[in-house]
């Protein structure tokens, strides 16, 4: 028993018929089950997918800011609150943290796919210490030629960060412009002047790097004509991405106390609809295409990989304080108290604060509730991973989506339409619902519905 065990080729012919499609299996003893799925199935053919390392993104958190924009929501603290050797400080924990996570988690050999380094804005860290989180990349992980991201505020790139980044291999630099029009720009708190945007755009630019620029709609002093002149701006910048994000009011956010007091007046959902509406057709009319639903690539070329990435499934690895990662099937999310973050660090301790460990239900709901907000949702992929045929198991809402005119359904991918982009997470939270109604289907009805 012991040889058939240990050779495949000759536990073969041992195992038991499947009982697919067989009903109930012949009341006996016989037939010992050594492993599942039956060795009959094994092939040459999976070797390379088992032994091929798996990707990883990486993500790097700055919480600095000179001011706190009125919509913003993340963990930022402004520079008047915040020395300069504090920020030092905080740079150093975080490459402490850097070296902690690659050695706990094993995760020096694992090829890099992307860098992002986020915020808060992180052209505002001096050019000594994005040089130090470089290195510290440098020497815990294996970055090869992976697609890495800075965020920036114009009035923050200056000549000297560009060429820190350009040195760095910074493939992509994304600016938070929002909008064109200083009316609408200042009411947020800050002060970019379409010249310094239009300079930092150049700037950006010069250094090789693929370009994003950021816009958000329905800001408080929107108006048709205002946002009609941020989109025809930003398509005469030629970047290579423009994305654009719905204003969302969050309760730490100064515009949602200010728009419960009435000191604001944010555009109605029927008025931010139409700005979306007029900025997709001006994109698409001048060949930017969705890699996403809120990012438009020039000519489709110059994706986002690191949204990407991660909204298929692939880890992502984040560092420094607040933020928040995925390791397979655990969620995890670091402290959002900058002192506390950096005395956990220095003190040799990971400083996760809570997580979420996802059943394989949750990943396959994970899959696509975030997929679909890729345009094109690859259902034979989805089958190939999950074992199951999403385009059996969601078919009405599948349907009742096409009817209505938010996807389309191909042989290989669900895919959105125009009129979808502007509701991607709403087809998403469709989806969901239908794929929900499996956890409380009886064992035999489900296979039924799925194979």
């Amino acid at each position: 028993m012991l040889d058939i065990v240990n050779d495949p080729t000759q536990a073969t012919p041992k195992d038991p018929e499947p009982a697919h499609g067989a009903g109930q299996p012949e009341l006996s003893r016989k037939g010992f089950i050594i492993t599942y799925p039956m060795f009959r199935y094994w092939n040459k053919d999976a070797v390379g997918e088992g032994l091929k390392p798996r990707p990883l993104n990486l993500y790097v958190h700055t919480p600095y800011c000179i001011q706190r924009c009125a919509y913003c929501y993340f963990k930022t603290t402004t520079l008047k609150d915040n020395r300069l050797q504090e920020i030092d400080q905080y740079v150093s924990s975080v490459c402490k943290e850097i070296a902690l996570v690659a050695q706990h988690y094993d995760l020096k050999n694992r090829p890099i796919e992307t860098v992002y380094f986020g915020g808060g804005t992180p052209t505002l860290l001096t050019e000594e210490n994005i040089d130090r989180l470089f290195a510290a990349l440098r020497e815990s992980f294996t970055l090869g030629d992976a697609q890495i991201t800075f965020e920036g505020e114009p009035v923050t790139l200056t000549e000297r960060k560009a060429a820190v980044l350009k040195r760095n291999n910074v493939k992509r630099i994304s600016l938070g412009i929002q909008s064109f029009k200083e009316e609408v720009v200042f009411q947020t708190g800050r002060r970019d002047t379409e010249e310094q945007t239009m300079k930092a755009i150049a700037l950006a630019k010069s250094t090789g790097a693929e370009v994003n620029i950021d816009l958000i709609s329905g800001l408080p002093g929107e108006t048709p004509e205002y946002w009609a002149y941020s989109v025809q701006r930003a398509l005469e910048a030629d970047v290579h991405n423009i994305t654009i994000y719905k204003l969302e009011l969050y309760a730490n956010t100064p515009y949602y106390s200010a728009e419960k007091k009435k000191e604001v007046t944010l555009p109605s959902e029927e008025e931010e609809l139409e700005f979306i509406k007029y900025a997709v057709a001006e994109l698409k009319a001048h060949d930017y295409q969705p890699v996403n639903t809120f990012t438009f690539s020039k000519g489709g070329a110059h994706d986002q990989l690191n949204t990407r990435s991660k909204w298929l499934g692939n880890d992502n690895c984040a560092v420094g304080v607040s933020a928040f990662g995925s390791l397979g099937r655990w969620n995890y999310q670091n402290t959002n108290d900058i002192n506390g973050y950096s005395e956990m660090v220095e003190g040799g301790r990971l400083p996760v604060v809570r997580g979420y460990n996802c059943t394989s239900f949750d990943l396959m709901v994970r899959d696509v509730v975030m997929g679909i907000k890729l345009v094109h949702l690859d259902h034979v992929r989805f089958r190939e991973k999950h074992g199951f045929d999403l385009t059996k198991i969601c078919a009405d809402e599948l349907s009742q989506l096409q009817e209505d005119g938010f996807v389309t359904l191909d042989d290989k991918n669900v895919s959105l339409t125009d009129h979808g982009i502007l509701f991607g997470d709403y087809v998403g939270r469709i989806l969901e619902g239908s794929l929900k109604k499996l956890s409380g289907a009886s064992t035999g009805s489900r296979a039924r519905v799925l194979f």
